[in-house]
C-alpha cells in the first residue's frame, strides 16, 4: 500500500490545532516522522526535546487552522 504522507501530515497539523493551549503549543502525540516532516517544513519548531508540546510557527498557526476548517468542519459554525 502507498502511503500519502502530505495528506497524513495535513491531518496531523489540522489536529495539532485542535489541541492548542498557550496561543502557539499543541501536545505532540503524533507520529514522529511526520512531525519531523511539519518541522523540515517550517510549521513547527524542533519537537525533538523534553516537553509533550511542540510549538506553531506563525505560518503553521495560519496552515492547521486552514487545514482544520477544510478538513473538520460542517461549515455552520466558527472556530475560536
Amino acid at each position: 500500500m502507498n502511503i500519502n504522507e502530505a495528506a497524513i501530515d495535513d491531518a496531523v497539523l489540522a489536529l495539532l490545532h485542535l489541541t492548542l493551549h498557550d496561543h502557539y503549543r499543541a501536545w505532540k502525540g503524533f507520529d514522529w516522522d511526520s512531525l519531523n516532516r511539519l518541522y523540515e517544513r517550517g510549521l513547527i519548531d524542533n519537537p525533538v526535546n523534553k516537553t509533550k508540546s511542540v510549538v506553531l510557527t506563525d505560518e503553521g498557526l495560519r496552515e492547521s487552522e486552514r487545514l482544520f476548517k477544510q478538513l473538520f468542519s460542517t461549515g455552520d459554525s466558527t472556530i475560536d
